[in-house]
């Protein structure tokens, strides 16, 4: 007996050592062989990974979990990180989070549920993959949490539910290698010769409404479908110099179809930033008018949840391993609300960052900890006052209603209707407020329904997706069915503005209205964060019909986050088939169809009620558009072959781009991916070898690289040959007007088209064509300047063109068209112009453009030319002025660009 009861000891002894052992969680620095923090040493992804999942192994506080794939194909990782406990439990907090941020449930429920749940906060790194303090501070962070048994980590362990989340491995694998590739750590450095995501770089944090790179998808499923976190925290970099670190609170303006609580949210999770860092006496925390930073613009990580009632933070932190130092910026010396505690100048270094990251982390988990129920009630009460705006008539306090009751004053005292008010602090009459609130043209709809018999339905339907993507909730018709006496097919869509996730909804059907914003009366503007105007709802030109009284109809609800497909149909039997230009997904067909050696013409002329432009194929082609039917939306219309059509074959594509890459070239990159166009890149050093007839048909330039007339080249500085893998040199080299802009004009006299959008249209200046910049005025010496800001000023926003459709390069497009504008180039024909085969193909016209976002000086745009095409010897060159790719997000323009990749 006493035998036995030693064995059993033993085996005790021996499985609690076993399990202590286990628990251990590995020290950073035992996996990487540094200090997360150490000078001039970063870890890549490789490294991170491997590291998440022994401290997952080692630890029963850590799940890792893949969010899915990246762009690159490597698993994008999260970490749930709680007590022990709480996993039993996960999915019925993750469920309660769910309900809570739906809100579709009364007060006394969601109450009960308060009881139940934990506060759920997303903390990512690594976005951005130069702005390395991110990714390792998640590192350092996971750490403390897994294995630090101090009462502050177990309190927050037991109360808050954690996602570790890492935003961009890909980026982290390729910047981190780049940095430690040079033995001599003090000549290592960032200029990597790629973007640090596949396609778009930087870009990546533009992504978060329309959802189109694979880590943004991931991404926006767990905050807006699976997880839904109250709080969502996103690391960047740099601070504003002078500062270490900004924060929340941030600028004015937010934007308008928040719920106040959003603000207020802000302003509590940043108290209690500001406040760790003052307690830890880390100075240099900077806020408010401190920083660029405001709540106005979605589409960021951290600014789209503000549409879903989320708490986005923001925090930008100076730092990188190679040590630096805090620069003398006089006027933040001075304490002010901004910047109450200022830091000196100093000496820098990495790990310092990585401290004061993980104590803003600890800040934020602990304000969860203290408020947790005041989380998840606020995101409900936000909810469930969204779901009830949408049930009544509602209208958003946009600043143009304001000025619409200042206008209303202003008549009736001028028509003598009412007596002058001596006092105006004293107010308006009453009656002014209400002929405007409670103006029927003016409120807000109840919902939109997208026909399924609109010419280009699959566009509307990756619209549809891109809402999916972000919670929205969506609607598909089973059945016939009409609204203010129109009628619907079944299949069609419906979204309707009483949900939880409301904001997000009106902000991206409906017009945003950005306010002037200048640093002072008659002074300069000041520049948004990102855009004044993005309305996806004009950029993707599909047909949507705003509902202004409630209605409903056969109705089912698509499950959230339930990726949408066109209907998938058999193909018609015909001789020959016709495919319609208007749809953006024609293109995919014609390209599978050329690949497949069949004959494709376009016709010249309207056909069948099809539009000139459209495509024509034979019976050969009946294969390729019956997969063109059952998977893109694409339906050939049987058809004889019509007398007038011209053949055209696919063109040999050049993309330009350049050392570091280009970010729009990357956008359209992927674009000719999804639409099955076959290209290469061009970078300068091929264009300046000249002949580039011999490889290309034609050559597209899009957005930045090209230098303004009169500069000397363009391009980031770049290193030696010598510093760097054979593999990037041919990207080196810098297009100029002494070498490239010769071999171009030869590439387009021997019969090349090149295409320009954005800032490369400056290469038709430097070609002398008959074309001026319309946006100047002359100045006291009598020469051209640029028009001043005070003047002229149109940020980021949505306008409306004219469109000459009856141009082949602008087949299936409408007569006018929005256009994505960001202080983009706008042109006026010289006198010369039509005698030497330059003509305009876009244009504005009398009226004020503006649709969505902020124009200041509009009558500057009065019948400026937007787009314009110039022969020159064999070939063509086009301008377009607006930005017809914009972040792929433009849908309704980007007929412009496909219709000139064929011969």
């Amino acid at each position: 007996m006493t035998k036995n009861l030693f064995k059993l000891f033993l085996l005790v002894f021996l499985f609690s050592g076993i399990k202590l052992q286990a628990q251990q969680v590995p020290t950073p620095k035992s996996h990487f062989g540094f200090e997360i923090g150490d000078d001039y040493l970063l870890a890549n992804f490789t490294q991170a990974e491997a590291y998440f999942k022994k401290v997952s192994d080692a630890s029963d506080r850590v799940m890792l979990t893949s969010i899915g794939k990246t762009e690159f194909g490597r698993n994008q990782p999260m970490m749930i990180v709680t007590a022990p406990e709480n996993f039993a439990q996960l999915e019925k907090y993750k469920e309660i989070s769910q309900k809570l941020a739906r809100a579709e449930m009364t007060r006394e429920e969601a109450e009960e549920l308060i009881k139940q749940g934990k506060p759920v906060v997303w903390i990512d790194g690594g976005l951005h993959a130069n702005e390395v303090v991110g990714a390792h501070q998640l590192i350092q962070t996971l750490y403390e949490l897994a294995s630090s048994n101090d009462e502050e980590t177990l309190k927050i362990l037991e109360n808050v539910i954690i996602l570790l989340v890492h935003a961009n491995p890909d980026g982290m694998e390729i910047m981190s290698d780049w940095y430690m590739r040079k033995e001599d750590p003090t000549k290592r450095d960032q200029n990597i010769p790629v973007l640090y995501q596949k396609y778009v770089g930087h870009d990546n944090n533009r992504d978060f409404y329309m959802n189109n790179m694979s880590e943004a998808t991931n991404i926006s499923l767990q905050q807006y479908v699976e997880w839904i976190p109250q709080i969502i925290y996103n690391h960047h970099q740099s601070g504003p110099p002078g500062s270490v670190v900004a924060g929340p609170p941030y600028r004015d303006p937010f934007n308008h179809v928040f719920d106040p609580l959003i603000i207020t949210s802000l302003d509590a999770v940043g108290a209690a930033m500001i406040n760790r860092m003052h307690q830890e006496d880390k100075p240099g925390y900077t806020r408010l008018d401190g920083s660029v930073f405001s709540t106005w613009w979605n589409g960021g990580l951290r600014t789209t949840p503000y549409y879903h009632n989320q708490i986005g933070i923001l925090t930008e932190i100076i730092g990188n391993p190679t040590p630096s130092q805090v620069p003398l910026v006089p006027e933040r010396l001075i304490p002010n609300n901004g910047t109450p505690y200022p830091v000196t100048p100093r000496d820098w270094h990495f790990k310092t960052s990585i401290d004061y990251s993980v104590s803003l982390n600890y800040a934020i988990l602990n304000h969860a900890v203290r408020h947790g129920d005041e989380l998840l009630r606020n995101i409900y009460l936000m909810g469930r006052r969204s779901i009830e705006k949408g049930q009544k008539d509602t209208w958003t306090p946009y600043p143009k209603y304001a000025q619409a009751v200042e206008d209303a004053y202003e008549k009736a005292r001028d028509e003598g209707k009412v007596q002058a008010s001596r006092n105006w602090r004293s107010g308006l009459p009453r009656e002014f407020y209400e002929e405007v609130y409670q103006d029927q043209e003016r409120k807000d709809p109840y919902g939109y329904i997208l026909s399924a018999d609109q010419p280009d339905f699959p566009t509307a339907i990756k619209f549809l997706n891109a809402l999916i993507k972000s919670g929205i909730k969506v609607h598909k018709a089973t059945q016939d069915f009409n609204v203010n006496g129109k009628s619907y097919p079944a299949g069609s869509y419906i979204v309707k503005t009483a949900q939880a996730f409301r904001p997000h909804v009106i902000d991206m059907f409906e017009p945003q209205d950005h306010p002037n914003d200048f640093l002072y009366p008659g002074g300069p503007p000041i520049r948004p964060y990102d855009a004044a105007g993005w309305t996806l709802a004009f950029q993707m030109g599909s047909e949507i019909d705003r509902i202004m009284e409630d209605f409903d109809g056969p109705f089912e609800a698509v499950p959230y986050g339930e990726i949408q497909t066109p209907p998938a149909k058999t193909l018609a039997n015909g001789s020959g088939y016709l495919i319609d230009v208007r749809g953006n997904n024609a293109f995919m067909a014609v390209n599978d169809l050329l690949k497949a050696k069949v004959k494709v013409f376009r016709t010249t002329d309207t056909v069948d009620g099809l539009p000139a432009g459209s495509f024509y194929v034979g019976l050969a082609g009946k294969v390729v558009l019956q997969k063109a039917a059952q998977e893109y939306g694409v339906y050939g219309k049987p058809s004889s072959k019509p007398r007038e059509l011209k053949e055209i074959s696919p063109a040999r594509i050049g993309l330009y781009d350049y050392y570091g890459g280009s970010m729009p070239s990357g956008w359209v990159r992927w674009m000719l991916e999804q639409f099955h166009f076959d290209f290469k890149q061009v970078f300068p050093k091929e264009i300046n070898a000249g002949n580039l007839n011999e490889n290309y048909d034609v050559l597209l330039f899009i957005g930045p690289g090209i230098p303004s007339v009169g500069s000397r080249g363009g391009g980031r500085s770049q290193p030696d040959e010598s510093e760097i893998d054979e593999q990037y040199h041919h990207m080196l080299g810098n297009f100029t007007a002494q070498e490239s802009v010769p071999a171009v004009r030869e590439f387009i006299e021997k019969g090349g088209q090149v295409i320009t959008v954005g800032s490369a249209t400056e290469l038709a200046f430097h070609l002398g064509l008959p074309v001026k910049d319309a946006l100047v005025e002359m100045n006291a010496d009598g020469e051209e300047s640029p028009l001043s800001g005070e003047k002229y000023y149109i940020p980021g926003s949505v306008l409306e063109m004219h469109v000459d459709n009856s141009q082949p390069i602008n087949y299936g497009m409408g007569s006018t068209s929005y256009i994505m504008f960001n202080r983009s180039p706008v042109f006026k024909l010289t006198p010369e112009a039509s005698n030497k085969g330059v003509k305009a193909i876009a244009w504005f016209g009398e009226e004020e453009p503006l649709r969505s976002g902020w124009a200041w000086g509009q009558s500057y745009l009065r019948n400026g030319v937007t787009a314009f095409e110039a022969g020159l010897g064999k070939g063509k060159f086009y301008a377009f002025g607006p930005e017809i790719t914009f972040r792929a997000q433009s849908h309704g323009t980007f007929k412009m660009l496909f219709n000139g990749l064929y011969k």
